[in-house]
């Protein structure tokens, strides 16, 4: 079955970073997209970054601070993430939409904060 498991968050003094990663099982992973999403108290899931056959995507909230890669040969898929701000802080996860499923890891908690 899909397993997704995201590791590398913590807590992180404004302007750090942190590297995310998100170690996927039980597809072929180097033939579907991967995203990373975060969920921040009392908002919706909003998509953080997407790695596709195409390209990859960023929203514009974190462009120019945050690259995602992939490691095919490990299947993982990486959020490495610059110059963080308090409004980075969220509960971040990594997602995949294999044939009609959608699925999502558990979740790694990223606080920044002095």
């Amino acid at each position: 079955q899909v397993q997704l498991v995201e590791s590398g968050g913590g807590l992180v003094q404004p302007g750090g970073s942190l590297r995310l990663s998100c170690a996927a099982s039980g597809f072929p992973f180097s033939m579907y997209a991967m995203s990373w999403y975060r969920q921040a108290p009392g908002k919706e899931r909003e998509l953080v970054a997407a790695i596709t056959s195409t390209g990859i995507t960023y929203s514009a909230s974190v462009k120019g601070r945050f690259a995602i890669s992939r490691d095919n040969a490990k299947n993982t898929v990486y959020l490495q993430m610059n110059s963080l701000k308090p409004e980075d802080t969220a509960v971040y996860y990594c997602n995949a939409r294999v044939g009609l499923g959608l699925y999502w890891g558990q979740g790694t908690q990223v606080t920044v904060s002095s």
